[in-house]
């Protein structure tokens, strides 16, 4: 996908430039100048893919995956160079406007662009969702969001051309660029977030879902939990709370039908770090082991995990 993305944006950025040339437009200049972020964007994007998929090595235990949260970085810095270069070109046309010309050929051009970015950006974000890519959903995103900018760019044209105000041109070229540094932005943010292993609501969602679909009852207690994405291979680590009287043993049991639940759903696609806790007399009443001969208390109920209690760092009773 990354090598068709590469193939792809160098023939749109030749589009694009023909269309600016035969018409002199600065908004399409603008539509012209983030495709040439998407040629170097794709580029990186393509090593960094390629790099991703390396095995685990000695130097890298976990493997190589958050190259792709900076390839992503690297591709929103560039959208955001683009953005405030478009602007500058933009005010530069205001003050000093250039004559346009074949608008009409331009646009077809154009529209053609649109067209394949848009069904090209879906594709990318379908794939990069599927194998949890940021590099792959940073590209489509980009994508897309040039296929709408795209479409406004048309329509301002087009009004451009019925009401003969040729201001309209650049006034287009900002709007479009505001929207381009705003993709930008949200690109790097969530680049920076996994690469500072940002807390991911959505992952631990999964994980507190799972856990409670497949509660056993020598599942005492789950909390201190932790999930780190390296795009596409988690690393979670957790403490579980079980029978004090288990042997080694059978602790290992239990933590091994645990690692099972999650590696079903993630399709083993996941490393676990689990620290065995032995169980204290409060939290008898959460205890559903029914053979258990130490009781203190009668069992009243199973403690539901939810994201407050599995990511605290203690013992829970009631």
């Amino acid at each position: 996908m990354q090598r068709l993305l590469v193939v792809v944006s160098i023939f749109l950025f030749l589009i694009k430039m023909i269309a600016w040339y035969i018409t002199n437009s600065v908004a399409i200049l603008t539509d012209a100048l983030e495709s040439t972020v998407n040629v170097v964007a794709g580029f990186i994007g393509l090593y960094s893919v390629i790099l991703s998929t390396k095995p685990k090595d000695k130097e890298h235990p976990y493997g190589h995956g958050k190259v792709e949260f900076l390839s992503s970085a690297i591709e929103g810095i560039l959208i955001i160079v683009a953005g405030f270069v478009i602007i500058y070109k933009a005010l530069e046309n205001l003050i000093h406007p250039h004559n346009l010309k074949q608008l009409d050929s331009g646009l077809i051009l154009i529209a053609i662009t649109a067209f394949i970015n848009y069904a090209l950006g879906y594709a990318c974000l379908k794939k990069g969702q599927a194998r949890n890519s940021p590099a792959l959903i940073a590209s489509g995103s980009h994508l897309k969001t040039d296929t709408y900018s795209t479409i406004g760019l048309i329509a301002g044209i087009l009004l451009l051309m019925v009401t003969k105000l040729w201001w309209i041109d650049s006034v287009a070229a900002i709007i479009f660029a505001f929207i381009i540094l705003y993709t930008g932005y949200k690109i790097i943010r969530k680049s920076v977030g996994g690469m500072m292993d940002e807390f991911d609501t959505e992952i631990i969602e999964q994980v507190t879902e799972i856990l409670n679909q497949s509660r056993q009852a020598a599942w005492i207690d789950i909390h201190n939990l932790r999930v780190i994405d390296y795009v596409g291979f988690y690393h979670i680590d957790c403490h579980l709370t079980v029978p004090r009287y288990y042997s080694v043993e059978q602790g290992h049991d239990v933590l091994e039908s645990l690692t099972k639940v999650l590696n079903q759903h993630f399709e083993s696609r996941v490393e676990f770090f689990i620290h065995v806790d032995p169980c204290i007399d409060t939290q008898c009443s959460l205890c559903a082991v029914s053979t258990c001969k130490i009781r203190q208390k009668p069992f009243e109920r199973v403690l539901e995990l939810n994201q407050e209690n599995l990511l605290s760092d203690t013992k829970h009773s009631l």
